[in-house]
């Protein structure tokens, strides 16, 4: 199982729109997920549990060893598939 770190400003609203996106399209590929949210200002003590760090805000980098993908377009739906898509390669 794939860990995925979700992160947005306060670790509710909109990190649930897109943890429930990546869960989606997880399932729809076959790659089994646990996905957690938390406030942008956790990721940096919280990062090292997770194969994954996908952020709706401006994430500086810190100490971060995961990759991260940006996923403003998630909510947006500007670009939307093609993020899906990146955060699926990261997983495979």
């Amino acid at each position: 199982m794939k860990r995925i770190l979700v992160a947005c400003g306060n670790g509710i609203a909109t990190s649930t729109v897109v943890a429930m996106k990546i869960k989606e399209k997880c399932e729809d590929n076959g790659i089994d997920v646990s996905v957690t949210q938390c406030k942008l200002l956790e990721v940096e003590s919280k990062a090292d549990q997770f194969d994954l760090l996908v952020t709706t805000g401006k994430f500086t980098g810190g100490d971060v060893t995961i990759p991260v993908v940006g996923a403003i377009s998630l909510l947006t739906g500007v670009g939307e598939e093609s993020t899906l898509d990146e955060i699926l390669s990261h997983l495979k």
